[in-house]
C-alpha cells in the first residue's frame, strides 16, 4: 500500500509540475503582449526597460522583487522626511511673517511715539520762542522809548492807541 501511495504522491507531483510550467509560460507570454500594449501608454518604461540596468532586472527576477521591495519599503521614511521639509518650511515662512510683522508694528508703534514727543517739544519751542519774541519787543520798546510827558514811542501801529477820525469813527492811523 506504500508503494501505491508514493506512485499515486509521484503522479500528483508530475502533474503539478505540470501545470505550474504551462501557467509560468502563459504568464510569461501575457506579460510579453502587455510590454507591447504599454509601449504605447508608458514609453518611459519601455525606455528602462531597454537600458541595461532594466534588461539585467529582466533576467534577475530576485534583484528586481528586492529593488522592488526596498522602494516600496524607504517610500514612507522619504516621504516623512519630505513632510518634514516641508512642514519646516510652512513654519519658517509662517515665522518670517510674524516676525516681520512683529518688527513692522514694533516700529510703527516706535515712530508714533517719536512724531508725538516731537510734536509735543515743537509746539514748547515754538510757545517759547513766540513768548521770547512778545517779551523781548516789550523790553526792548519799553527800554528805548524816552520817558516824558508828549513824547512819543517809536511803537508799531497796532500798539497805538485808537484816536477819533476826522468822520467820526475811531481808526489806527
Amino acid at each position: 500500500m506504500a508503494k501505491e501511495d508514493t506512485a499515486n504522491t509521484s503522479k500528483d507531483l508530475q502533474e503539478l509540475q505540470r501545470k505550474l510550467c504551462l501557467l509560468m509560460e502563459s504568464v510569461q507570454n501575457n506579460s510579453k503582449k502587455k510590454k507591447k500594449i504599454n509601449r504605447k501608454i508608458y514609453p518611459w518604461v519601455v525606455a528602462f526597460m531597454k537600458s541595461p540596468v532594466g534588461q539585467y532586472l529582466d533576467r534577475h527576477p530576485f534583484a528586481a522583487l528586492t529593488l522592488l521591495v526596498f522602494v516600496v519599503m524607504s517610500a514612507v521614511p522619504v516621504g516623512f522626511f519630505l513632510l518634514l521639509v516641508a512642514l519646516t518650511s510652512l513654519a519658517a515662512l509662517v515665522g518670517v511673517m510674524l516676525l516681520e510683522g512683529l518688527v513692522l508694528s514694533v516700529g510703527g508703534v516706535a515712530l508714533l511715539c517719536v512724531l508725538c514727543v516731537l510734536g509735543f517739544l515743537s509746539l514748547s519751542v515754538s510757545g517759547t520762542i513766540v513768548v521770547s519774541y512778545v517779551a523781548m519787543s516789550s523790553l526792548i520798546n519799553y527800554w528805548l522809548c524816552p520817558r516824558g510827558p508828549g513824547t512819543d514811542c517809536v511803537l508799531s501801529s497796532w500798539d497805538r492807541p485808537l484816536t477819533p477820525s476826522p468822520g467820526g469813527d475811531a481808526s489806527r492811523p
